[in-house]
Formats: C-alpha cells, sequence, structure tokens
C-alpha cells in the first residue's frame, strides 16, 4: 500500500466514529520501489492530500526524514523537497502490517501490500 493510498482511507463507516482519519500504520514489512519522478504529478496530487496526514504516515513507516513540516511557497522551485516527497507518496509502500483506527484502535490488516477495510456486520452504521 503506497502512502498516498493511505492518506485517502478513513474507518468512519465503523458504528461510533465521526472522524477516523488519519489511520495509524503498524508496519512489518516495508519497500521502497523506484517510480519515475513526476514534478507536475507531485504538484498537483499535493493539493489533493492531507499533508500532515501523509507526513505523520511517512514518519511511521520510517520515512519522514526530510519532510517539512510545512509546506513552503516555493515548493516549485524545490526540487529536492518535492524528490522527498515523491518517495513518500509514491515509492514506500506497505506491504505487511495494519492499520489503526485513531477513534476505536480497530485494526484492518494489510497483507501482500492490499489493506483489508472490510467490516463486520456488527460494526456497520
Amino acid at each position: 500500500m503506497k502512502l498516498l493510498t493511505h492518506n485517502m482511507l478513513t474507518s468512519n463507516i465503523i458504528k461510533g466514529v465521526s472522524n477516523g482519519f488519519p489511520l495509524g500504520i503498524v508496519a512489518n514489512k516495508v519497500e521502497v520501489k523506484d517510480v519515475d519522478f513526476n514534478q507536475s504529478f507531485v504538484l498537483k496530487t499535493l493539493s489533493k492530500v492531507d499533508w500532515n496526514a501523509l507526513r505523520q504516515a511517512a514518519t511511521q513507516v520510517g520515512h519522514g526524514d526530510g519532510l517539512p513540516e510545512e509546506l513552503g511557497e516555493d515548493l516549485k522551485e524545490n526540487d529536492d523537497v518535492l524528490k522527498k516527497i515523491h518517495n513518500a507518496m509514491l515509492q514506500v509502500e506497505v506491504v505487511e502490517g495494519e492499520l489503526v483506527c485513531p477513534e476505536t484502535g480497530r485494526k484492518f490488516p494489510i497483507s501482500n501490500g492490499i489493506p483489508n477495510m472490510l467490516l463486520l456486520e456488527h460494526e456497520l452504521q
């Protein structure tokens, strides 16, 4: 599971959960896979993600070094930072582990890079 994917997942469909974002990550196996850098894609995608959640996820899996706390106005001119963001969003993959709901502690397994977000019937709202 890429961290970009993680940024779009929530557990707010669990009964009693109002937000459910961002999910915590407990990673047992993380891989970094090469993906071609595309500056315009990174910039466009950044406008759609929750930066704090992405930064937190990268830190949780041990790949948050060099990511800025906040995105500056000069980001377009800073290829070094954009490449670090690209790495966090698109190259870092959680292969094995689990996602954890921030409100209930409910764990969702990640196996072979695929998060299983299926709920039991009694958990549905």
